[in-house]
């Protein structure tokens, strides 16, 4: 698989997308959503980032 086709790097993607965007020129309720949007990528970059910890504590335990 090549590493910018997963759904971790378009998130990455689309979350510097957004970062870069110079907000001050907006509207207030452009600069809520571009706040908004970019909570919910960082929430959702969280979640596709490989836990290893996790298969560290399961070899701890075994």
């Amino acid at each position: 698989m090549v590493p910018r086709d997963t759904p971790g790097y378009r998130v990455h993607r689309a979350l510097s997308s957004l970062t870069s965007i110079d907000s001050d020129q907006l509207e207030p309720a452009d600069q809520e959503r571009i706040s908004t949007a970019t909570t919910l990528l960082e929430q959702v970059d969280v979640l596709t980032q490989p836990n290893t910890t996790r298969d560290g504590d399961v070899n701890r335990e075994s």
